[in-house]
């Protein structure tokens, strides 16, 4: 498998997956998505992978989604066709993260904006070091908050208040209020995340395949029983729309 943005590694029944363009934050652009899903369809094909560990490499997780290849992409078509497209594979992407057999972890350090968060959010848990920075930035960036099925899934984890004030006004928060809100299960200092991750995986790895398979699906059940309206996937359209009508007004 040839990945030009991650850098992946595989010990027995755990692959460890990092984002790795730190030159550019790990910005989500569409070979990283092209990356992660050929990376997360692997998986699906290996019952015998437990654990799936995503990270980032370089100081930050990840600086959210890439406002130059947007640019880029409506500059080839000014219609949002392309934008379109890579809102499909976001989708894609949060869905096998969610739904993949093995336990997903994040695992995360410094900025965690906008599309980072949202592909931390479907994994089953998530750490942060406490010196992790969150932001939802959309909004400012005159973008609606619609990423790969995210935001039902941020409202279902942290609670529809809180997360309408973070979104509305596009205030930063630290780790410690993420724990608050269930965007992060655990924090700790940066140099205990390792810890975490094998206190999570070691119990996660000797667990019968049959049984983490059906219980997962079970979890993801229940949790979509409860999302009584669940319009994401309209946000590959909504957000190519409102891209592709902002740079029809400023032209």
């Amino acid at each position: 498998m040839s990945l030009k943005s991650l850098y992946v590694t595989h010990d027995g029944p755990v692959v460890q997956v990092r984002f790795n363009t730190p030159e550019n934050g790990n910005a989500i652009t569409d070979r990283v998505l092209d990356d992660l899903l050929a990376v997360l369809g692997a998986v699906h094909d290996r019952p015998d992978i437990r654990v799936v560990v995503l990270s980032g490499g370089g100081p930050n997780f990840c600086a959210g989604g890439d406002r130059r290849e947007y640019a880029e992409q409506l500059a080839t078509d000014p219609t949002g066709t392309g934008l379109r497209t890579s809102g499909g594979k976001a989708r894609r992407v949060c869905d096998a993260l969610a739904t993949t057999s093995a336990v997903t972890i994040a695992r995360m350090h410094g900025q965690v904006i906008g599309a980072g968060l949202a592909l931390a959010l479907f994994c089953d848990l998530r750490v942060g070091a406490d010196d992790c920075r969150f932001r939802l930035p959309e909004l400012a960036l005159g973008l609606p908050a619609a990423w790969g099925g995210s935001l039902p899934r941020l409202l279902q984890e942290a609670g529809a208040a809180r997360i309408r004030e973070l979104i509305l006004t596009g205030a930063g928060f630290d780790a410690a209020q993420a724990e608050r809100l269930s965007v992060l299960h655990r924090v700790v200092p940066e140099a205990e995340l390792d810890r975490v991750v094998d206190e999570w995986t070691r119990p996660v790895v000797r667990r019968s395949a049959a049984a983490l398979r059906v219980t997962k699906t079970l979890l993801n059940s229940y949790a979509a029983g409860n999302r009584l309206a669940d319009t994401s996937l309209l946000d590959a359209e909504l957000m190519a729309s409102v891209i592709a009508a902002g740079r029809s007004a400023d032209d």
